[in-house]
Formats: C-alpha cells, structure tokens, sequence
C-alpha cells in the first residue's frame, strides 16, 4: 500500500503540473481578433516573410478612414484602407501588420512577421499596429489602447516580439503627424517606448 507521504507528493506534483499547462494554454491564447476571412479581405498580391522574434513595434493611426465603433464600420475600415493601399498605392496588401477598431477588436492586416508597408526601413523588422481613426486632437477609447497592448503583450510571451522590443511611433522614422499627437502623447508613457528619430528622405520610398 503506499504511504500517505508518497499520496501527498505525487498529488503536489500533479497540481503543479496542472498548474503549469493552465498557464501555458493562457500564454499562447491569442487576443480577441477579426481574422482576414471574416473581414472579406482581398487575397494579397505577394506575401513575403522574415524571421526570428520582432525587434520594433510601431504605433499608427489611419486618419481616414474616421474611427470606428461597431463590428461593420470597422470591417467596412478595413476593406476601405486595403483597396487605397492595394489598387491606389498598388502595395501588396494592407500596409499594416494589425489594426484595431473603436469596437476593441484586432483586425488581423498582413500579420505577424510578414514585410509589411507601413514603416520605410523598418517593414521587415517590426509589427506595424494602426489605430483606426484621426487620433490628433483627441485619444483613442481606453478600449482600443488596451487591445492595442494585449496584442503586443501577446506577441511578447509567445516569443514573437522580442522581449527587449523598441515602441515607438510611425512620425519618428518618417516625416508625417502619425499617428497623432494625443496618440503618440499616450504611447511615449508605455513600456519599451523610445524617443529615437531615424528619418530620412523618404520621397519615393514605400509606405
């Protein structure tokens, strides 16, 4: 018969074993998002990867289309940026990695490590996350910063963000008001935000 004491430890090391997957299955469980297919995204014309975890973040907002609120206004966004982008801009695909809406949903753009159009230099090196709506004079729905950092808090624990990423905003690599001052106000107060400017002449350059 087994003594009380074995009992007593192998149900220890069971519980941490449940213990364990229990936070496991949180860590890998993605955030609340609207995939490609349910947007009625068109297929993009060329899907180019990079590897290895994500070294930058950055912030974005779209100015137009205008915010957002429900599941059909930021569907309809999505589907208004990825024709500007793809037939005007005659870019592959949506510019962005992610975008999220004033409803507190993600909206998934290119994705995770795939060279986006959003960042000049940078397109293959970072995740390109868009706030929808002009975020100038006025900050964005507590809603839609705290969807905007679970998915980078997201990407961080399932090692693609690298855990030392740098956030920054798109007006410090290029010469444009993205993603609005209040925004970019909001951001510099977050985590890995860093004040480096690395803009060039960027006249013809993609994004």
């Amino acid at each position: 018969m087994l003594s009380r004491r074995y009992c007593l430890y192998t149900c220890a090391i069971i519980a941490i074993a449940i213990s364990y997957v229990v936070v496991d299955s949180k860590a890998c469980d993605p955030p609340p998002y609207v995939g490609r297919s349910y947007w009625h995204a068109k297929p993009a014309k060329l899907v180019e990867r990079f590897a290895g975890p994500i070294p930058y973040v950055i912030i974005h907002h779209s100015y137009q289309p205008a915010a957002c609120y429900t599941g059909p206004q930021c569907i309809e966004a999505m589907q208004q940026m990825q024709t500007m982008h793809q037939d005007v801009r005659s870019w592959n695909d949506i510019g962005y990695s992610f975008a999220v809406g004033g409803d507190g949903r993600i909206y998934q753009g290119r994705g995770f490590n795939v060279i986006g159009a959003h960042a000049p230099r940078y397109n293959d090196k970072s995740v390109g996350i868009c706030l929808i709506g002009d975020w100038v004079s006025e900050l964005p729905p507590k809603s839609m910063l705290a969807a905007t950092k679970t998915l980078i808090e997201y990407g961080v624990r399932n090692g693609i963000i690298a855990s030392n990423y740098t956030l920054i905003g798109h007006r410090q690599v290029r010469s444009t008001e993205c993603p609005g001052d209040r925004l970019f106000e909001e951001i510099q107060t977050w985590p890995h935000f860093s004040p480096m400017i690395d803009i060039i002449d960027q006249q013809n350059s993609v994004s």
